[in-house]
């Protein structure tokens, strides 16, 4: 039995050994594991560093010249998402600002504007905004809905104080209940923090399937697939310790550039880290096995060149981020969608991985991706082995 042991961890060792000179061997695979995954991380923290897009320049057509119009775009002008950096006489003129990217919105005040108002009537305040990006449209819309809610106020708060109301009694007749915005776990509302986690678990998990994929393609284009599989291991029970010992390697590899990207990192740029250390280790640990399972039965059945997995690679990238349930709710994603994004690692890797990373949730409260992904270890390593199998039983090795 010891014998029998000792055996297969020496065979263990080799094929470990085996893989790692030819990943360091390898100049992409270098730059895949080692170069992407220490460059992106910080590179989109640097870009996304701000978090929200504040005073965005806007132009403003006031056709009206009145008290309430200017307290208005005054208002508007102090909000923190908004600055009034021009003021037009047409809306030609604030047109020709947002195409020439110099204004991102244009707010018109109509010239009765002031008289409904005073007349008790209904005004009107148009926006037309930059929709080039989402956060144009968001700071539009949000920094007028603000305004707009604050003047209907301060315009209610003066029909009750001249009809003879005290401050409080006309306050509580204007806002008879106090609602309190409290943004859960992402305070500021930032982009980064709401993004960034999510893509960064993509960056391992695609960086991971593209060097595996390299090294299949590289072996399969120079006839040397068999290259993995020591000549004295032939055998389904040495196949699997084949498969078991190019496992290991990789997850070597990338324990700490995971460990560095997924929490070093965060908390070096102050991005939320609400979870215990312990309970994102123990979620890592499946996503890596499973995912570096995946890329092996991939990259054994269709990598054939090494290119071709850069273009597979580069199609799969955008779907599985939308497919992550981060971009559209997976309670409203087609069941055909929802149930093809557990084919991949990344789906509840990414889910597990915000809950407790961002939202402070423990393991017990991930159980359900958890699971998802030790299941996703097993299934392919399972098929890891048989495409192995018949690597074997069916390309024949050349050597050159």
């Amino acid at each position: 039995m010891l014998k029998h042991l000792f055996r297969t961890l020496v065979e263990t060792w080799e094929v470990l050994a085996n893989e790692v000179r030819r990943v360091f061997l390898d100049k992409t695979t270098v730059v895949i594991f080692f170069l992407a995954t220490a460059v992106y991380p910080p590179l989109y923290y640097y870009i996304y560093h701000r978090e929200v897009l504040q005073e965005m320049p806007v132009a403003v057509v006031e056709l009206s010249r009145g008290e309430n119009s200017k307290r208005f775009i005054h208002k508007l002008d102090a909000t923190p998402e908004l600055a009034v950096a021009y003021r037009c006489a047409t809306l030609a003129e604030g047109e020709e600002l947002i195409n020439r990217h110099q204004a991102r919105a244009v707010y018109i005040i109509p010239a009765d504007y002031d008289d409904r108002l005073a007349r008790g009537e209904t005004a009107r305040i148009t926006c037309f905004s930059d929709i080039s990006s989402f956060l144009y449209y968001k700071n539009a819309m949000f920094g007028g809905s603000v305004v707009m809610l604050d003047e209907m106020h301060t315009i209610e708060m003066a029909h009750h104080t001249d009809a003879g109301l005290d401050h409080h009694s006309a306050r509580i007749q204007v806002q008879p209940i106090e609602v309190e915005d409290v943004k859960l776990y992402n305070p500021s509302g930032g982009y980064a923090s709401y993004f960034i986690p999510a893509l960064l678990l993509l960056v391992i998990h695609q960086t991971l399937f593209f060097g595996i994929c390299v090294l299949c393609g590289d072996a399969s284009e120079r006839h040397r697939s068999l290259q993995v599989i020591p000549t004295h291991l032939g055998s389904f029970r040495s196949i699997r310790i084949v498969t078991l010992g190019r496992l290991l390697c990789f997850l070597l590899i990338y324990i700490p550039i995971a460990l560095f990207d997924l929490w070093i990192l965060p908390r070096i740029f102050g991005l939320p880290q609400l979870g215990s250390a312990i309970d994102i280790c123990l979620l890592l640990l499946p996503f890596l096995l499973a995912t570096i399972c995946f890329s092996m039965t991939i990259g054994n059945l269709f990598s054939q060149q090494r290119m071709s997995t850069l273009l597979c690679c580069l199609f799969f990238s955008v779907i599985l981020f939308f497919l992550s349930g981060l971009v559209w709710p997976q309670p409203n994603m087609p069941r055909f969608w929802l149930a093809a994004s557990y084919l991949f690692p990344s789906t509840p890797g990414i889910q597990g991985y915000v809950r407790i990373a961002s939202m402070g949730a423990t393991l017990a409260e991930v159980r359900h991706e958890y699971l998802a992904l030790w299941l996703q270890t097993g299934f392919y390593f399972l098929t890891a082995n048989i495409s192995l199998y018949f690597i074997r039983k069916f390309k024949p090795q050349t050597d050159h």
